[in-house]
């Protein structure tokens, strides 16, 4: 990724320094700049006072060649953003009337009446254009000015991802701060440890001099990219990594598992259901979040108790009496459970303790059951990761995930291999 132009973020909120929010601008907007190889310089979070904001944007247009802040764009009192800039740059805030046309038309169609602070988005630097906000009131900026270029985007993130999608990166890129395509190749991974990942890999990334790979490990995956040769070259070794990684390959890009086994299920119009007891309706969640989930994901259902394993889903309550509701047995009967419920083909579940309470000496705490169960059998996979207890249930629904998209590879490099030699004695 190119380093030539010096790109500096600005994020603004005394929520983000609280930790009441987390700061996912950083890692939206680093992310999308990285992939088209424009790389962040540095970020820096301020709080809304007029003060801190006139320091921390005079320190940063001082030397940035491109500067985007996020926030403070808003009505009220606290958001300050355009107004101390402005006067940083010593230029007169001038009224927009196509932003009161645009705030007032978005207000009629909710039914509500605007209020009259309202109007004081409709002001912009001199010589700014407007971004359009289709979906809030507040709109963007765009500014050049002296020689840089300045980017203001309100703080809610389904406004500011849109712009930064259709205006701020086309902007960008049709004056040559970065590429259309992207800049590097992403391999995703799971089931290897960060460490033993590169022992696997670094044999083939020493044949190519000049080749730059940067590693992040995240719930039990590990993210490889790729960068600093020609397209073509990166992906030819992207290919020569995947026939080295086999099963432990999950995909080019940065698509959840979850994405991945709904393809596989898409394309053999099959059917997936869910059962959870310590993940709570996460293992649902990572399918209800894939725009047309309902194609594949028939349902899923959140048991905490024995009495709702029973009574939701059949478990036996020999099953549970006998062996626990940890443990392999009640695994199995869950997952069959939830796909004769369901009437799905497939079907998921997790059960185990993910702490910090519970736990036997058999299964201590961040033990967990995976039940899978398929058209041809049932199957369940034991796990143990002791740790904070929302990392444990992450860990458990990524692990559930690969643990089906596994079996679905198989069994279809299986059904392959049986394809080509039917037609072989034919």
């Amino acid at each position: 990724m190119s380093d030539t132009h010096k790109v500096d973020l600005i994020t603004l909120g005394d929520e983000l320094l609280l930790g009441i929010r987390e700061n996912g601008h950083l890692r939206y907007l680093g992310e999308v700049f990285g992939r088209h190889g424009l790389c962040l310089r540095r970020n820096v979070t301020c709080r809304d006072t007029a003060e801190d904001i006139q320091d921390t944007f005079e320190a940063a247009w001082a030397t940035a060649d491109i500067l985007i802040t996020t926030g403070g764009l808003g009505p009220t009192s606290d958001d300050n953003t355009r107004e101390v800039i402005a006067q940083c740059l010593g230029l007169e805030l001038v009224f927009d009337p196509q932003v009161e046309a645009d705030i007032q038309s978005r207000f009629e169609k909710l039914g509500r009446t605007m209020s009259e602070n309202n109007l004081k988005q409709c002001y912009l630097p001199k010589g700014a254009e407007r971004i359009p906000n289709p979906y809030g009131t507040a709109p963007g900026i765009y500014l050049k000015h002296q020689g840089k270029h300045l980017f203001m985007l309100p703080g809610p993130r389904s406004e500011l991802q849109p712009m930064v999608h259709e205006q701020v990166m086309p902007r960008l890129c049709s004056q040559g701060f970065c590429n259309d395509c992207l800049a590097y190749l992403q391999i995703r991974t799971i089931g290897v440890g960060e460490s033993a990942l590169e022992t696997r890999l670094q044999p083939i990334f020493d044949k190519h001099p000049g080749l730059q790979v940067a590693y992040c490990a995240h719930q039990g995956m590990v993210d490889v990219r790729l960068s600093g040769l020609c397209p073509d070259e990166i992906r030819n070794i992207g290919d020569t990594c995947r026939e080295e990684l086999g099963p432990d390959f999950a995909c080019f890009g940065d698509d959840p598992l979850a994405k991945i086994i709904f393809d596989h299920l898409r394309a053999d119009e099959r059917t997936l259901a869910v059962a959870e007891s310590c993940t709570g309706g996460l293992l649902a969640n990572a399918f209800t979040d894939i725009p047309g989930a309902s194609k594949v994901f028939n349902g899923g259902v959140v048991c905490y108790n024995n009495e709702a394993k029973m009574e939701m889903l059949g478990v036996p309550e020999d099953i549970l009496c006998q062996h626990g509701a940890v443990s392999a047995e009640t695994a199995v009967a869950m997952a069959t459970g939830a796909a004769e419920r369901f009437n799905s083909d497939y079907a998921l579940s997790v059960t185990g303790f993910a702490g910090p309470c519970g736990g036997t000496p058999e299964n201590p705490v961040g033990t967990i059951y995976i039940g899978y169960h398929a058209p041809c059998g049932t199957w369940c996979v034991r796990m143990k990761y002791p740790g904070e207890r929302v990392a444990v249930k992450m860990r458990a629904v990524n692990r559930a995930l690969d643990v089906m998209r596994r079996k679905l590879a198989k069994y279809k490099v299986e059904d392959a291999l049986a394809n080509m030699m039917a037609e072989a004695v034919e």
